[in-house]
């Protein structure tokens, strides 16, 4: 079913105003890369400032992650949080990535300081290939459902 659809429901659109708020209060999401025919999906900490989300990655020699992205000029990148079946937020982000310099890391110290990350990233990233990317927003959709619709309680009175 289309979100049209879903209305009746009680499924809404969000505003853009709650999808930054939604965005600044979460730090996690999943990133999709094109990989031929089938994506590749990765979970990944985030920081956001309002108009692009940044992400700190944590390399190996070979990085599978690392090679989609610097070949990838567009990517989608999917934010949500699912507290019940009836309250429920979800945010898709497309946009262009691009490579941060290490020279201008320091400029995103606070965007990416509430980023969250396991704390096994943290012990091992000071022996690690780091780098920093960021994707470029350009389009944004956030949808939500917070609660039984009004045509749903009254059934169920």
């Amino acid at each position: 079913m289309t979100v049209p659809e879903l209305k009746p429901y009680g499924l809404e659109t969000m505003r853009r105003e709650e999808i930054d708020t939604f965005l600044d209060s979460q730090s996690v999401g999943v990133l999709g890369l094109i990989d031929g025919p089938v994506p590749y999906l990765l979970p990944l900490s985030y920081g956001y400032d309002g108009e692009s989300l940044y992400f700190t990655y944590l390399l190996g020699d070979e990085s599978r992650k690392e090679r989609l992205t610097d070949h990838s000029e567009r990517a989608s990148f999917l934010v949500y949080s699912a507290e019940t079946r009836f309250n429920w937020r979800s945010v898709l982000l497309e946009g262009e990535f691009r490579k941060i310099p290490p020279h201008r890391w320091g400029d995103l110290g606070e965007v990416l300081e509430g980023a969250w990350r396991p704390e096994l990233f943290q012990i091992a990233s000071p022996s690690r290939n780091v780098k920093i990317y960021a994707l470029d927003v350009d389009e944004v959709t956030g949808i939500k459902h917070t609660g039984l619709a009004a045509e749903m309680e009254s059934r169920d009175q």
